[in-house]
């Protein structure tokens, strides 16, 4: 089991690096609002993932591809009006960067300019090279995001295991030692096979952070409404539920409405 080598009263893109040298996993969980986020940073976590996810677990989307970059936006500036501690890392959405540098760049520098926001997340590998590029020149910090990839859901047809057969995982492996070298500081990798994930973490020096990737990872990212348990509907492999809150605010919502009803609240003591 590791334990922490050293105390950090904020995490940067450089500590994440400095743990990864020193063995040290790294905790990753998503906030969208400044609640959740106030609560996550205090807890001690390294970074917060303002995730396209928001798509899904605020608004109720199937996929991740309908949220915009205003809405991104204004998810990120509530996150970071929480933080204390804690990297934060945003989503570049579908569609704000895909086959154009220069409104990838654009993206970019709302994200950071209007949400105050640590860095930037972009899904793909030599695809997106020129976009991780044009960004980078501009000092804006950038994680990759390879392996199941849910901006291209409808490319993939299916949300199962990335990479499994050979030449996906050699190029899966190649894009990983690319974004590497175009500078990306950290890299999420996404449902791919535990040992690919192993190998591909041990053959670079920037963090990796496995969701869906085993244990030979940098470090972990969950969806915190999945791991906290207010998702009931969601259950794929590698997801472990800490809590149950779906169950118990369902039974408090349903207290209240008896005691709403009964007239047991508000009681003497909670009125004026």
């Amino acid at each position: 089991m590791s334990v922490a080598k050293k105390q950090y009263k904020r995490i940067t893109v450089k500590s994440l690096i400095e743990m990864k040298a020193n063995k040290e996993k790294i905790s990753m969980l998503t906030a969208y609002d400044y609640t959740m986020a106030k609560i996550v940073d205090t807890a001690g976590i390294d970074v917060i993932l303002v995730g396209d996810s928001a798509s899904n677990v605020m608004a109720g989307h199937e996929t991740t591809l309908p949220i915009t970059l205003d809405q991104m936006i204004y998810h990120a500036s509530s996150v970071i009006r929480a933080i204390e501690r804690c990297l934060v890392v945003v989503d570049l959405p579908f569609g704000t960067y895909q086959g154009n540098s220069k409104q990838a760049l654009e993206s970019a520098i709302r994200i950071m300019k209007e949400t105050g926001g640590h860095a930037v997340k972009l899904e793909g590998g030599s695809e997106i090279e020129q976009s991780i590029s044009r960004i980078l020149t501009a000092g804006i910090p950038v994680m990759g995001h390879l392996g199941l990839t849910p901006q291209s859901i409808y490319k993939f047809g299916t949300y199962t295991v990335r990479a499994k057969e050979e030449a996906e995982a050699k190029k899966l492996k190649e894009d990983a030692k690319q974004l590497e070298e175009l500078g990306c500081f950290a890299l999420v990798l996404e449902k791919v096979p535990a040992k690919l994930a192993q190998e591909v973490a041990e053959s670079l020096t920037i963090p990796v952070i496995g969701i869906g990737a085993g244990s030979g990872v940098d470090g972990q990212v969950l969806v915190t409404h999945d791991m906290l348990g207010m998702t009931h509907e969601f259950n794929p492999r590698f997801l472990r539920r800490y809590l149950d809150l779906y169950t118990e605010m369902t039974n408090a919502f349903k207290q209240y409405i008896d005691d709403v009803k009964s007239v047991d609240f508000p009681n003497e003591k909670e009125q004026y």
